[in-house]
């Protein structure tokens, strides 16, 4: 059971990175007015690098599902629990509640603890 936890973790994860990349691109991006361009350029590959590493973490999560090595599976699980904490934590104070991500975040978190 705490397999498929942490392999329900990483899919979701990987669905909320790809969706924060496109919103970012398709809302954020695409209203706002930043100059000079390379200063534009840099919030949108930086933007870019948060989706990659939840990408990342979500893939990390999916390998410790399959992983027979318990200090891997516990490092991986430890740290991303911490990183989508933060996340969750972060979107929630910033939109005071009334943006999703948080909620996806916490789930993930959730999961994943319990997939330990």
């Amino acid at each position: 059971m705490g397999n498929l936890l942490l392999q329900a973790a990483g899919v979701i994860v990987i669905v909320i990175s790809l969706i924060h990349g496109v919103l970012g691109e398709t809302r954020v991006f695409a209203r706002a007015t930043v100059e000079p361009p390379r200063l534009r350029l840099l919030l949108r590959l930086v933007w870019q690098a948060g989706t990659i590493a939840w990408i990342g973490g979500g893939v990390l999560l999916l390998a410790a599902a399959s992983t027979t090595d318990a200090a891997a599976r516990h490092w991986i699980v430890a740290t991303l629990a911490v990183v989508f904490g933060a996340a969750a934590l972060a979107n929630a104070i910033a939109t005071r509640g009334r943006h999703f991500g948080w909620i996806g975040m916490s789930i993930v978190v959730a999961l994943a603890a319990a997939g330990y």
